[in-house]
Parts: C-alpha cells; sequence; structure tokens
C-alpha cells in the first residue's frame, strides 16, 4: 500500500537501463516513489523508462555518465528543477571486474578506471544530490557493493573491482557518520551473484532477488540503520 508522503518521493537510480539497477527503479516505482532511471545512452534509457511507464509507474529518463563531472551536474540541475527535490539516490552503476588481473601485475590504468566508476562516480553523484535531501531533512542513499569488497570476504582476484568497492565501503562510512542526525540514510549493500551482463547466466539470483535489499534500504522507516554493509537485509562485516 502506498502512503501520500512515499507518492511524493523521489528517487534516482543510476546505472537503471538494465539488471539490477532496473529492477531496483522499477522496485520504486511499484511502491509508489517516482523512478529516475539514469544511463549513460540516452536511447537505451529512454527504452527501459518507456516499458516501466507502459506498466503504469512513475518514471523518467535522463543521460549520466557518473565519471564526468558534468554530465553529473546536467542530472542534479534537472532533478531540482524539473522535480525539487531529491529523496532517493541509488549509486548502482558499477565497472571493471577484472577477473583475469591479478593485484601483483595489474593494469593501473584499468585500477584507475575501476575508481573513477566505483568510488567516484558515487561520491560526484552524493556531493551534487545529498544537498537536495538536506532541504527536506530527508534522505535515503543506498551504495550498491559487493562482497568481493569486503575485508571479511576477501581473496585473490578481481583487484581494481575488489579495492575500488572497499573503497565505495569506506565512503559510505565516512557519509553516514557525518549525516548522522540529519534524517539522512547511508548504507553500503552487497546484492549477491546475479544474473546480469557483469554476473553471467551461471548466477543464481535474478535481477528482482538482487534489488530487494536495496529497495529496502532505499525505503528505511527514520529509525533504520545507517553506515552499514547489508545483504538479504541482514549486516554483513565489513
Amino acid at each position: 500500500m502506498v502512503d501520500a508522503a512515499t507518492s511524493s518521493r523521489v528517487a534516482l537510480v543510476t546505472g537503471a537501463n538494465r539488471g539490477i539497477g532496473r529492477a531496483i527503479a522499477a522496485g520504486l516505482a511499484e511502491r509508489g516513489l517516482t523512478a529516475l532511471l539514469t544511463a549513460r545512452d540516452p536511447s537505451q534509457g529512454e527504452a527501459a523508462a518507456a516499458g516501466l511507464r507502459d506498466k503504469g509507474l512513475s518514471v523518467a529518463a535522463h543521460q549520466l555518465d557518473v565519471t564526468d563531472q558534468a554530465s553529473v551536474d546536467r542530472v542534479a540541475a534537472w532533478v531540482e528543477k524539473a522535480y525539487g527535490r531529491l529523496d532517493v539516490l541509488v549509486n548502482n552503476a558499477g565497472a571493471y571486474y577484472d577477473e583475469d588481473q591479478a593485484a601483483l601485475t595489474a593494469d593501473l590504468r584499468i585500477v584507475q578506471a575501476a575508481f573513477d566508476v566505483n568510488v567516484l562516480g558515487p561520491w560526484r553523484m552524493c556531493e551534487a544530490l545529498i544537498p537536495l535531501m538536506r532541504r527536506h531533512h530527508y534522505g535515503r542513499v543506498v551504495n550498491v557493493s559487493s562482497g568481493s569488497g569486503a575485508f571479511a570476504e576477501a581473496g585473490a582476484g578481481t583487484p581494481a573491482y575488489s579495492v575500488s568497492k572497499a573503497g565505495l565501503n569506506m565512503l559510505t562510512v565516512k557519509l553516514a557518520a557525518e549525516l548522522r542526525g540529519t534524517g539522512i540514510l547511508v548504507n553500503a549493500v552487497c546484492p549477491g551473484w546475479v544474473r546480469t551482463r557483469m554476473g553471467g547466466r551461471a548466477a543464481p539470483r535474478s535481477p528482482e532477488q538482487g534489488a530487494d535489499t536495496p529497495i529496502w534500504l532505499a525505503t528505511l522507516p527514520a529509525d533504520g540503520p545507517t553506515g552499514g554493509f547489508f545483504r538479504d537485509r541482514r549486516r554483513i562485516p565489513w
């Protein structure tokens, strides 16, 4: 059931033209939020949004490259002008799952590119859009991370991806600490191994299953957790 407060809220999801991002955007829209679906390719973003609008959901699309500050600024200006608020930010866009690399011999150009997408991308988005949340003393920030970035689960392999996701986890902790008491909750999530372009067809989880915990974190009540790392709606070690 959708209440009046939820129906007035606006959520932005990065990397939302397919996979987990699209499932998160759809799930939030199904719960009554206006979902802003962003993608690097504007035609793919609009196609995904149109498919959800055909189901009667409140969804809009905008081009976004999280590695481009000008692109981030354009999205922030659009959100402010068109909606005057932002209540939920889901930093879902991610890249460079480098299974073919080892830490000792990694191509540092790939590492740098992974950091630009997986750490600096969410950081740019938070700096640009959290000020809109502060206006209403309400916000939910969800950083889509990975167990690959957890020290508790770390092993060899995927160095660029894993180290950058560990950086995203630390960013989550820092933002949550700075925003404590403001009404803005910031958490990280591991969606599990999901059947996406990155996860592959052998993954056991559907995009909708992977989206469940991000959606839960995006709609937490005022007394919900902040500064945590979650999988299957349960806190997991960093």
